[in-house]
């Protein structure tokens, strides 16, 4: 079970999280989310080779590379059957009830700050023109949906990758209790793998702390400050945004979905598949940087898209995007006048050419370097795309709703949360 009287009007519950015991390393525990690297199966395999058979969070999660691939059902089954094991041999410690104070540094950033809680799924909702509590910030593509829902539904464990954004100017949520847990030992202090950086971990189990956390959220979800940073709302305020793992995040909402008409009203209170374990961070974090996620498309001719982009580009003002393939590379123009956001012109444009093109593929990617590498084969083309101000995503979000699928990323592929911790979501 799990406790929700931390703020059952926040959507917010005091979790039970697993850490691995004493004696496990977490160096080859801890691995990246599964999302990163899709078109990279060399990473996935050179982390296989360096975790080989020792516990590993690795053979908890399904990457995304991995998807569709002919012993998918074997994986999921796997995935399921190590998590009983795991459970049964010793290799997580004690509960934790409490939340995690959160430090990352990556390759890019000394700090960036988060507080590992749980959220309440029938507080969240992805789709389009939700006026939820916890809102996604981009498209969620349904038919990504159900390999992670047969992994969550026959799961013991999750693991979080998802980062849940709080818009904070005032830093009065996260920073005072990371400021304080700091002054503890860690729970954890790890180099992580592949050069990402490290992270350390605090555990928050006073009650005096976590109800500082409750205040500060409550003060930002207040109706006055709400109209004045969004404007009019006839929804729920919008208090958290789910900047990286949506799609995990809206499978563990169908599985919770399908879970819960056979439960009783004071089961469902209680039951840990009601919520989910999310690292919270502030959107104005020095440390959270927001990149471009660039598109590549394969199997196509380029010059027909080339030409078909220019066709489309119409009159009036345009996005100029900068594109690379085999043999050249250039500046193409898409019409402006009904999309001012680059990104969503762009992938309205690729969604409706990819419908009468079946041969061709469509895949995102992070950094202009993966992005030339990938785009230098022939048969391919890759657009850049430019950043995403930070600053403006609460109140974009909150004026058109979602953003296109891939929208942005937080921060490059090795700057992603690796999971580390765990909890039990049934017996």
């Amino acid at each position: 079970m799990i406790d929700p009287s931390a703020s059952a009007a926040l959507g917010l519950a005091i979790p039970e999280i697993l850490l691995p015991a004493a004696g496990v390393d977490l160096s080859r525990w801890a691995v990246v989310a599964c999302d990163q690297y899709t078109s990279q199966p060399e990473y996935w395999k050179a982390v296989a080779e360096r975790v080989g058979d020792a516990p590993s969070s690795l053979h908890l999660v399904l990457p995304e590379v991995w998807l569709g691939a002919p012993d998918e059902d074997a994986r999921i089954a796997g995935i399921q059957a190590r998590m009983r094991e795991y459970l049964a041999s010793g290799v997580f410690a004690k509960p934790l009830r409490g939340f995690i104070a959160v430090d990352r540094s990556t390759p890019h950033v000394a700090s960036r700050r988060g507080l590992l809680v749980a959220l309440d799924l029938d507080r969240y909702d992805w789709r389009p023109g939700a006026r939820a509590l916890v809102r996604a910030t981009e498209a969620t593509v349904e038919e990504r949906l159900p390999p992670r829902l047969r992994v969550r539904e026959g799961a013991a464990l999750e693991l979080p990758h998802v980062l849940v954004l709080v818009d904070d100017p005032q830093r009065s949520v996260i920073e005072p209790v990371c400021d304080a847990a700091s002054r503890r030992a860690p729970l954890y202090d790890v180099e992580l793998m592949s050069g990402a950086g490290r992270v350390r971990g605090w555990a928050v189990t006073d009650a005096a702390e976590i109800a500082r956390v409750e205040r500060g959220l409550a003060a930002l979800a207040a109706p006055e400050l709400q109209r004045a940073k969004y404007g009019p709302s006839d929804g729920d305020p919008f208090l958290y945004a789910s900047g990286d793992g949506n799609h995990s995040l809206a499978a563990a909402k169908l599985a919770w979905e399908r879970r819960k008409p056979a439960l009783s009203g004071a089961e469902r209170e209680r039951d840990p598949a009601r919520f989910a374990l999310v690292e919270l961070v502030n959107v104005h974090d020095p440390g959270l940087r927001f990149e471009p996620i660039h598109r590549v498309v394969f199997g196509i001719d380029p010059e027909e898209l080339l030409a078909d982009l220019e066709r489309a580009s119409g009159s009036g003002p345009v996005h100029r995007l900068r594109w690379i393939a085999a043999t050249r590379s250039g500046v193409a123009s898409l019409g402006a006048a009904s999309e001012p956001l680059e990104v969503a012109a762009l992938q309205g444009f690729l969604d409706a050419w990819l419908a009468t093109h079946p041969g061709a593929q469509i895949d995102y990617i992070h950094g202009d370097e993966a992005l030339a590498r990938l785009a230098s084969e022939p048969g391919r083309i890759g657009f850049f795309l430019s950043a995403f101000e930070k600053s403006a995503l609460f109140p974009t979000v909150a004026r058109r709703g979602v953003l296109p699928r891939k929208a942005f990323s937080l921060g490059e592929a090795e700057e992603k949360r690796f999971y580390l911790e765990a909890r039990r979501i049934r017996a």
